[in-house]
């Protein structure tokens, strides 16, 4: 008898757990969109730090006080935005220098759903996720910061790992629907040479503040979707 009520708990559980699968399936399905879950990540790059540029020091018992710094046009600085990296490469080597080097995740499809996670954290913090699709590689960038103390924001970017003119080529959506409300944010991507600091300090991007991101938040996660499309039929080229 024991045996047997054992065996029909398990039963019972058993179809309890693929009911819930179910469940989520048929919502993902519905949509008919990749889910992917991003956890937060904070900065160690310094705040002082930003896009400045780095001068090299001049020695004051040199003979020459005229330093000339060989700027290579064809080398790009490290594109992520959660450390100071010195590293600096060819814009062909960027996705593999943030894959293996801070571990950026990368998905396909030309659009997918973006879950920001734990969004009440404390600010300063990042989502970060790296979008393939069309030919070339996006980097989004979801962070939270405080415009002044006490009272954080949102900032969505979505940045072409490639030149301002290739960029010229694309239109990103970003979109936040929860509620019968929706929220749409639509413009031509920036390169990775512009800086992604950059553009969040000039608010060339999707901002929201902390009432606004609230109404859109489900216990803690924030779901954005995403779309990219080409508005040149010459912008899609192979993969770097």
């Amino acid at each position: 008898m024991l045996f047997f009520t054992q065996c029909f708990g398990a039963v019972l559980d058993l179809i309890h757990l693929r009911f819930q699968h179910y469940k989520a399936k048929r919502v993902f399905s519905a949509a008919g969109q990749l889910v992917c879950v991003v956890n937060p990540r904070h900065s160690l790059k310094y705040a002082s730090d930003g896009c400045a540029v780095s001068q090299t020091p001049v020695d004051p018992n040199s003979h020459c006080q005229c330093q000339e710094v060989v700027y290579d046009p064809q080398l790009t600085s490290c594109t992520c935005p959660l450390f100071s990296c010195k590293w600096d490469g060819h814009l062909e080597v960027v996705v593999s220098h943030l894959r293996q080097t801070h571990r950026i995740r990368v998905l396909h499809g030309a659009e997918i759903v973006f879950l920001a996670t734990d969004v009440h954290l404390p600010a300063p913090v990042d989502w970060i996720v790296m979008h393939a699709c069309l030919g070339h590689h996006f980097l989004l960038v979801l962070r939270k910061q405080e415009k002044y103390e006490g009272h954080p924001q949102f900032f969505a970017t979505m940045m072409l790992i490639g030149t301002p003119t290739q960029a010229d080529t694309f239109t990103y959506k970003l979109e936040l629907n929860r509620n019968q409300r929706r929220l749409t944010w639509e413009a031509a991507p920036r390169s990775v040479l512009d800086c992604v600091d950059s553009v969040i300090t000039a608010g060339d991007c999707l901002v929201l503040n902390a009432s606004l991101a609230q109404l859109f938040s489900d216990n803690g996660n924030l779901s954005i979707t995403i779309a990219i499309t080409a508005s040149d039929a010459h912008a899609v080229e192979p993969d770097m």
